[in-house]
């Protein structure tokens, strides 16, 4: 028998309902969700608003933003004259999310959406890995219904994914998204509750799956 499930990774595109998706799996799991937790417990750690940290996520410093940390942290770092400074950059970010991810597999029963939980945790045979995808014009139809304009949500729709892309290259240097990582790619549209049964379904199929063995 493979190894019990104890971490879903919930990784996705934008406008797909993950997170409708990841909070129903978690009550039907009696499972911790870390989405939203996850973004407060980082700006707990760095001292910060959860807005500062809610932009910055799966997101490479914007140039600006990148050359403001060089001179700083340059050559004028040591000099009494320019104080230290405690940057909320990607680096920090993702060195926080990285221990809170591993503490939160540690700990078992959760499931954990996007930051890059399934690349952190690729190499757990407790965890269980499930990308989101859905038809452009139903990704945009669920943005317009929790409240955003159409244009608005085709914009993030064609910009977050791209800045998701460029952040898993950086940090984990693989394409996004992974496929040969992920246990199951499941179209959304088909409705979050079937949605749902089919990562328990294929939990359960992986859990009876025999575990791999080496010479």
């Amino acid at each position: 028998m493979g190894a019990r499930v104890r971490v879903v990774t919930i990784e996705r595109e934008f406008g797909s309902g993950a997170a409708d998706i990841a909070k129903l799996l978690a009550e039907r799991l009696g499972w911790k969700l870390w989405d939203q937790a996850l973004t407060n417990e980082i700006a707990r750690l760095a001292r910060c608003d959860r807005s500062e940290v809610a932009q910055r996520e799966e997101r490479m410093d914007p140039l600006y933003y990148r050359l403001l940390r060089s001179f700083l942290r340059g050559s004028f770092e040591g000099s009494l004259n320019v104080p230290r400074l405690n940057m909320l950059d990607a680096d920090v970010i993702v060195r926080l999310t990285k221990g809170i991810i591993g503490a939160a597999a540690e700990e078992g029963n959760c499931v954990i959406v996007g930051r890059g939980a399934a690349f952190f945790l690729a190499a757990r045979p407790d965890a269980f890995h499930v990308f989101l995808y859905a038809p452009y014009e139903d990704k945009v139809q669920r943005l317009v219904r929790s409240g955003l304009e159409p244009k608005e949500a085709a914009r993030l729709i064609d910009t977050v994914d791209g800045e998701r892309a460029d952040f898993i290259k950086k940090y984990f240097d693989v394409d996004w998204p992974c496929r040969r990582l992920y246990h199951l790619m499941i179209n959304s549209q088909r409705g979050d509750e079937a949605v749902v049964q089919t990562i328990v379904d294929g939990i359960a199929t992986h859990e009876r799956q025999p575990a791999p063995s080496f010479p």
